[in-house]
């Protein structure tokens, strides 16, 4: 098969699309043909050199995909060759095939075609895990999500919606925040012109966020913190602004918040298992009904995966970057 390679970290230009041996799916495991994945930060983190694949996972980048099930290795049950399917990836989803714990399988949801699915399963999983397995969003609270025109932002935007939350973003222009509003946004704050500690507490009456997703880690901390209201939850998954802050415990611990801090990747076959059979009970309808879909900005070959690094770290995209493999051409949307 081929898959993107990265011989030596650097900027797009090191990944290499190239020939590579077929992976065998091992006990548990299936093995997808891949008609599309999408990029993500984490992605561009690897290519860089800063986030290297967990022990046994698979070299090549890519944490999600979707596709056609070409083969099922020992143990696996309920799955068989020919089905339609995403799955949550450790890595490897830059490829033509990858082999797949099938805990980490989920069908592709009725009404969303099968390259749009590449689309969902990491963003769905990080999403429904920090903001509602964590976090416990809960009808009537106030939910503010960094980076809403983001892949991870505009599914977040949707779900906090469905349970009945008010749903506050930060983005960086007003086409981004009044995308968004479509998506159902109420409160919208452009973080190059405003203080989003002062518009989430104008927007409450001074009480503040319930549950704050994050992507910017240091960056955000002490104001995130002055964000929250009393018993709020902070949920962290991201870096972009640093790694290292101050954090006031005091002001912590008088408001009685929390911290959360995730990483999806590196979580257990059983922990990610648990969060997709989650996923596929309690989003999974969310699409049949189309209460939620996926944002999708463009799709690129997956040979010109560089390009697609490109926009992202460019930030001018809303949404998700979609990888689209050769064989998907051949196979059909």
């Amino acid at each position: 098969m081929y898959a993107i390679t990265i011989p030596e970290p650097g900027g797009p230009d090191a990944l290499v699309w190239d020939e590579v041996a077929d992976p065998v799916p091992g006990e548990n495991e299936v093995l997808v043909d891949v008609v599309a994945s999408a990029v993500n930060r984490a992605d561009i983190m690897q290519r860089q050199g800063f986030y290297d694949p967990p022990p046994g996972a698979s070299v090549y980048p890519g944490l999600e995909c979707s596709g056609r099930i070409a083969a099922i290795g020992p143990g696996v049950s309920g799955w068989a060759v020919g089905d339609e399917v995403c799955a949550l990836l450790s890595g490897g989803g830059y490829a033509e095939r990858v082999a797949v714990p099938a805990g980490q399988l989920l069908p592709v949801p009725e009404g969303v075609g099968l390259k749009e699915a590449a689309a969902l399963p990491e963003v769905v999983c990080t999403v429904w895990s920090n903001v509602f397995m964590v976090s416990h969003l809960r009808p009537g609270e106030t939910f503010l999500v960094h980076g809403g025109s983001s892949g991870i932002g505009t599914m977040a935007i949707q779900l906090a919606k469905a349970v009945g939350a008010k749903v506050a973003v930060t983005a960086g222009s007003k086409e981004k925040l009044e995308y968004c509003a479509g998506l159902g946004a109420e409160i919208l704050i452009n973080y190059r012109e405003q203080d989003f500690v002062a518009e989430i507490e104008q927007a409450t009456n001074g009480a503040g966020a319930d549950v704050i997703l994050d992507n910017m880690g240091a960056k955000y901390l002490e104001r995130n913190i002055r964000a929250l209201a009393v018993n709020g939850r902070l949920a962290v998954i991201g870096l972009q602004g640093g790694v290292k802050a101050e954090l006031n415990i005091g002001a912590l611990l008088n408001k009685g918040a929390a911290i959360s801090a995730t990483s999806l990747r590196r979580r257990s076959l059983g922990e990610k298992a648990a969060i997709v059979a989650a996923v596929r009970e309690h989003v999974w309808p969310l699409l049949a009904d189309g209460h939620v879909r996926p944002v999708i900005d463009r799709e690129i070959p997956m040979n010109d995966a560089a390009t697609a690094h490109q926009v992202v770290e460019e930030s001018g995209h809303v949404g998700k970057v979609l990888l689209v493999t050769p064989q998907a051409g051949r196979q059909g949307p």
